[in-house]
């Protein structure tokens, strides 16, 4: 008896192992990850590329708004990323935020002759160009550089990251998206306007950005 009950299990065991064994022959292969980048330069999928902005309202809550339309140039260096540079710019001119009224405001001309509260009509575009790019990872780094916005320029530091990379689906050109994030003080951009009651003077920037290779 004590032999059967051994028999049986044992072709059990078989038997579970061959049908593992032929659901892992069926099973669809794993996607093959994306072959790494390439160096060379590469320009901005600009109608993928955008800039979002937060800034705190008041201390209630935060409210939120987005520049499009990024254009620039990536010179990268995979086998030495530190000699890898960008050079971007911002179309301040078509800032989007849901309250008309609020745009209306971030573009007015400043009162009596004076200073813009915010950017003001016609403004140039901002433009952010890097100094010095440091590897913190293996798909994140520091780009360190300086940004001129509202007729002011200043270093800021983005951290960003490699999100995605590969041959783009519609254009079929080689491609490489980050994502990228920093914080700057927009006072010290000449738009204080609202800080001494309560708006925030810090405004946190989340940078997405699509390079094509060229």
């Amino acid at each position: 008896m004590r032999k059967t009950l051994f028999a049986l299990a044992a072709a059990a065991g078989v038997a579970t192992l061959s049908v593992g064994a032929l659901q892992a022959q069926n099973a669809p292969a794993a996607p093959a990850a994306p072959p790494a980048p390439t160096s060379g330069t590469y320009s901005t999928d600009a109608a993928h590329s955008l800039v979002g902005w937060s800034v705190s309202h008041l201390g209630f809550n935060d409210y939120f708004g987005i520049f499009g339309d990024v254009a620039g140039t990536l010179n990268l260096d995979v086998e030495n990323i530190s000699n890898s540079s960008v050079d971007v710019t911002i179309p301040v001119a078509s800032v989007t935020v849901p309250s008309a009224g609020l745009k209306d405001h971030l573009l007015r001309a400043g009162r009596d002759g004076g200073a813009p509260d915010f950017f003001g009509p016609d403004p140039a575009p901002a433009r952010f160009v890097s100094t010095a790019v440091h590897s913190t990872g293996p798909r994140t780094a520091h780009i360190m550089g300086n940004l001129t916005l509202n007729g002011v320029t200043k270093p800021v530091t983005i951290q960003a990251e490699l999100s995605g990379n590969g041959t783009n689906g519609m254009s079929r050109k080689e491609t490489v998206g980050f994502h990228g994030t920093t914080t700057i003080k927009r006072s010290e951009w000449n738009m204080g306007w609202g800080v001494p009651f309560g708006i925030g003077d810090d405004v946190d920037l989340n940078i997405t950005v699509a390079f094509e290779k060229q």
